[in-house]
C-alpha cells in the first residue's frame, strides 16, 4: 500500500471517528425513548421496584450523595483553605436536601428491570431475594463488589504489564526492537 492511500485514510480518520461517535450516541439516545414508550403494568413495575428495594443493602443513593459531597469538598477546599468550616456546613445543608429522594432514582432502576424481565421472572427474583439465602446474597454483594473491584484492578494492572511485555517479545522475535 502506497503513502497516498494512507494519507487519505489519516485525513478522513477524524470524519470517520465523528460519524462513528454520532452513530453510537444516537443509539444510546434512542434507548431511553424506546423504553419510555413501552407500557408496563403497575404490578410489573411494583415487582421490579420491590427487587430494587430488596437489593439496596449498601445504601447506593445515600453513598452517592455523600461521595458527591466529598468530591465537592476536595475540589473547593484546595482553592480556598480558609473556608473549611462554611464549606462543611454548606455541604451538609445540600446533602440534607437529597434525603428522601432516592425513590425517583429507584423508580428508574425498577423500570429498567421491568423492561428486562417479565412479571413472572421478577416474581421469582423477588421470591428468591426474600429468602434467607437471597437476603444474605444481597447484603454480601456490596462488600464482595469492593473486593471484586480490587481483584479486577490488580488483574488488569498485571494483564497490561504482561500483555505489553509479550507484544514486545513477539516484535523482538521478528527482529523489531521497541
Amino acid at each position: 500500500m502506497g503513502t497516498k492511500p494512507m494519507t487519505t485514510i489519516f485525513k478522513r480518520a477524524p470524519m470517520l471517528a465523528a460519524a462513528l461517535l454520532s452513530l453510537i450516541l444516537s443509539a444510546f439516545v434512542a434507548l431511553p425513548a424506546v423504553s419510555q414508550q413501552t407500557e408496563i403494568s403497575p404490578e410489573h413495575l411494583a415487582l421490579a421496584r420491590k427487587y430494587v428495594d430488596l437489593t439496596d443493602t449498601g445504601g447506593l443513593y445515600e453513598a452517592s450523595v455523600v461521595q458527591a459531597g466529598i468530591n465537592t469538598y476536595k475540589q473547593l477546599l484546595p482553592q480556598n483553605p480558609e473556608i473549611a468550616e462554611p464549606l462543611n456546613t454548606a455541604i451538609e445543608t445540600v446533602i440534607s436536601t437529597y434525603k428522601g429522594k432516592k425513590g425517583e432514582l429507584f423508580d428508574q432502576f425498577a423500570r429498567v428491570y421491568a423492561l428486562s424481565f417479565t412479571q413472572e421472572e421478577l416474581q421469582q427474583i423477588v421470591d428468591f431475594y426474600s429468602t434467607p439465602t437471597g437476603i444474605k446474597l444481597a447484603k454480601s454483594n456490596a462488600a464482595m463488589s469492593g473486593t471484586m473491584t480490587r481483584i479486577m484492578d490488580v488483574f488488569s494492572s498485571n494483564l497490561n504489564t504482561e500483555f505489553f511485555a509479550r507484544v514486545r517479545a513477539e516484535l523482538k522475535a521478528k527482529g523489531i526492537d521497541t
